[in-house]
């Protein structure tokens, strides 16, 4: 098993901070991608296609500096067919958690590991059942600044756990990193997680 520090193409602190959980040396090095959404791509699709995009960026990025291990991942929140992303400003918050309130949507994150010359890839799919909100306690929830940045325009693990009626799958996957998916990637390239005392 290799200890050896891996590098994760995301500049979400909430992603290094689960890498961190599970034991796995890493450094930060952002991948800047377009994000943009293929016509007719399906969400799963769309977000393991994003992961090993990323992962590819940043191995181009850090190409002949290290020979280490690139983590990307990538997520969406789902109703239906639609992808609701970062929002861009106060209403479209709103807009978005008007619509996943009272309903049942997916949250899909897609892992992507580049070892050498090997991409391997996964897709966490959970579900989550919000409780009817108001748009006051929306409003409410964009001036606490925590939407800003995340995919739905909620964090599961602050302020928005109120909402959650059900969750039914990965909490760290709605989280963005599936940590078991990250676990099997990284065993499968010899990359240890943490270790219980001998």
């Amino acid at each position: 098993m290799s200890y050896a520090p891996i590098y994760l193409a995301s500049a979400s602190p909430r992603r290094s901070q689960l890498l961190a959980q599970i034991g796995v040396a890493h450094e930060v090095c952002p991948a800047g991608l377009d994000e943009e959404r293929l016509p007719g791509e399906p969400p799963r699709v769309y977000v393991e296609r994003l992961a090993r995009d990323k992962a590819r960026a940043a191995g181009r990025a850090l190409a002949g500096r290290t020979a280490r291990p690139v983590l990307a991942a990538d997520t969406a929140v789902v109703l239906g067919d639609e992808i609701f992303g970062k929002p861009a400003d106060e209403a479209d918050c709103v807009r978005m958690l008007m619509a996943l309130g009272g309903r049942t949507h997916e949250v899909m994150t897609g892992v992507a590991l580049l070892a050498g010359e090997a991409l391997l890839a996964d897709v966490s799919v959970s579900r989550v059942s919000f409780r009817p909100v108001d748009e006051d306690e929306c409003r409410r929830y964009w001036a606490s600044g925590e939407p800003r940045g995340k995919a739905g325009g909620y964090a599961v693990q602050g302020l928005a756990a109120v909402f959650v009626e059900r969750l039914e799958g990965s909490f760290s996957g709605v989280m963005g990193l599936p940590l078991f998916e990250t676990a099997q990637l990284l065993r499968s390239a010899g990359i240890a997680t943490w270790q219980a005392p001998r």
